[in-house]
């Protein structure tokens, strides 16, 4: 964060000194800019591939995007043409760069598109900073390392969940069915109605939280108050959605299935059944296993093929008749 800020510092000092500069144009796209650090080396080509930082913001100083705020630099190859693509040749590892963009080119023939941060006669500003450059085969290298890296962390991640969860099951005395899939089940109420099947459209209620009992979403009211969860404009009812469709996560898909209409469930999903190693809101981080209170609600069925059954192979035995010889004693 302290050399983010520095940087913006020193960026925003060589502007406000070179104001009254004129900026330069490329040759070919007419793109205006202006070096604010040039060091020695070589300069970028075609087919390298560029990772830098980059501020977007007005001429008003008012940030739009920073990719050092998102904490992850931007990665391009360089193509022959592009609106960058006369820039970076510009350029070497650690350069600096100010692209100045008249908004007004922007939204020529298109002014009902103009956000009102940026009006007429305004200029978006860029401020970019080349980190590294390397042929495509060192960045294709990188990357295959890098996923290497992350596929790794998540099998570790993985083995460690999976003995939590072994941890609060033993702990909660909680005894559940395990599917193929690691997905862990308690049915605490058996519905009388058949169980859903891929391209019903299911009514679920339900409540979200995580091992440490943290609740972070529910359909139901008091759930929802009795956790202080902050959901303005939530309409609380059983969520509707077609199973199959993948609208939901995994372990809600596999799950449903097993529930007949009518059944409530605990359902104890991992992540891997989940968001595996996404983060999915403040509350959910990377590896997160879920829990879920669920009740199947109602089920609207659409109507199915039929299910070829497998012709039942009769078996004939063969019964071989010996025939006796009957002697008949005569009467003598």
């Amino acid at each position: 964060m302290k050399k983010y800020l520095l940087f913006i510092l020193v960026a925003a000092f060589a502007i406000k000194a070179n104001a009254q500069d004129d900026f330069q144009r490329t040759a070919s796209q007419g793109t205006q800019y202006k070096l604010l650090t040039h060091n020695t080396g070589d300069r970028i080509k075609v087919g390298d591939v560029v990772t830098f930082n980059v501020i977007q913001k007005t001429d008003k100083d008012s940030i739009l995007f920073s990719s050092y705020q998102a904490g992850k630099p931007q990665q391009a190859q360089v193509q022959a043409t592009g609106d960058l693509m006369d820039i970076f040749p510009l350029m070497t590892v650690k350069d600096s760069i100010l692209i100045r963009v008249p908004t007004d080119s922007i939204f020529k023939n298109q002014e009902t598109r103009r956000p009102p941060f940026l009006p007429k006669g305004s200029n978006l500003l860029f401020i970019m900073k080349v980190e590294k450059v390397q042929s495509l085969a060192e960045a294709m290298a990188d990357r295959d390392k890098a996923m290497a890296a992350v596929k790794e962390e998540g099998v570790k991640k993985q083995a460690e969940e999976s003995g939590v969860i072994d941890k609060y099951i033993a702990d909660n005395k909680i005894i559940v069915k395990t599917t193929p899939s690691g997905l862990k089940y308690k049915i605490t109420k058996t519905g009388l109605k058949p169980k859903p099947l891929a391209g019903d459209t299911v009514f679920v209620n339900y409540v979200g939280r995580r091992l440490d009992g943290k609740v972070f979403d529910s359909s139901i009211e008091t759930a929802a108050k009795d956790a202080k969860l902050q959901q303005p404009g939530r309409v609380f009812e059983p969520i509707k959605f077609a199973l199959g469709a993948q609208g939901v996560i995994a372990g809600w898909e596999e799950g449903l299935l097993l529930l007949n209409e009518g059944s409530k469930a605990t359902f104890i999903i991992p992540s891997k059944l989940a968001y595996g190693g996404n983060q999915s809101g403040p509350d959910l981080p990377p590896f997160t296993t879920l829990v879920f209170d669920i009740e199947l609600v109602k089920v609207i069925r659409v109507k199915h093929a039929a299910t070829a059954k497998t012709p039942t192979k009769t078996t004939t035995t063969k019964k071989t008749v010996t025939k006796k010889s009957v002697t008949t004693k005569k009467k003598q």
